[in-house]
């Protein structure tokens, strides 16, 4: 009996393995313009604000943050980029920016609606949005002032637990203030831009989130058993390793 657990962990484990590389390739690829409403993927609203400057604190630092305007934006998450993340030695090692948890480099109107961003790439660093189209008539196809880098200032454990959930491919809704902010502690400041036809240093959009929606998820039985295959392997490698040390060794004997 031990030795049949052990061969039904040793297979658990081959199968999940698999599983998990499958659905680690095709859990963040982004799906087809029908998945959306694209009638809803329009330009950003940016209006006039009538929320005076403000401080929030958190992490021990105290952060002064000034609204410049009412904005909301939907589109389509393309890549992102975590302040938390090994790589990053920048937001909180020498910035000591602890507001400002993620980015998210986001789609929406024509780069939705015709097809284009399925032959591209896309990646973000510790405070750029990459683009990279494989040809000179797919970049003419994409439009740079429907993409925006967004960093993201939460102040909010509920709407920064949404905002983490967001995933590649997922058609997402922000309402908030863009805003420059600034740690006096550290003179660490950074403002917005506020229109989206610029390019460059300064072209990101700073947005003080005070409401994150994910309107559709995607992929979401390629992401389900992402968690399961993931959840299958750890179990059935704890198990074969268990019964691998426990098992007595079979040794051939000869008289």
């Amino acid at each position: 009996m031990p030795h049949l657990l052990q061969a039904i962990s040793k297979w658990g484990v081959i199968i999940s393995f698999f599983l998990f590389l499958i659905s680690l390739v095709y859990k963040d690829r982004l799906p087809d313009p029908d998945h959306y409403e694209v009638g809803r993927l329009v330009d950003p609203l940016q209006e006039s604000t009538f929320r005076t400057p403000f401080w929030i604190e958190t992490e021990g630092q105290r952060y002064h943050i000034k609204p410049l305007y009412d904005y909301t934006l939907e589109g389509v998450v393309v890549s992102f980029h975590n302040a938390d993340s090994f790589s990053d030695i920048w937001h909180h090692d020498r910035w000591k920016d602890f507001l400002n948890v993620r980015d998210l480099c986001v789609i929406w109107g024509k780069n939705v609606t015709n097809g284009v961003y399925l032959d591209m790439r896309f990646d973000n660093d510790s405070w750029t949005c990459w683009a990279y189209w494989p040809d000179s008539q797919t970049g003419a196809n994409f439009h740079m002032n429907q993409l925006s880098n967004n960093h993201l200032l939460v102040g909010d454990d509920f709407v920064k637990e949404e905002v983490m959930s967001a995933e590649p491919g997922d058609h997402i809704r922000i309402s908030g203030q863009l805003a420059s902010y600034e740690n006096p502690a550290n003179n660490f400041k950074r403002g917005s831009s506020t229109r989206r036809d610029d390019t460059g240093n300064g072209a990101c959009e700073t947005i003080y989130v005070e409401r994150f929606d994910i309107v559709s998820k995607a992929n979401l039985r390629w992401r389900g058993l992402y968690t399961f295959s993931a959840w299958s392997l750890g179990f059935f490698l704890t198990a074969f390793l268990i019964l691998f040390f426990i098992n007595p060794v079979r040794r051939s004997v000869i008289y």
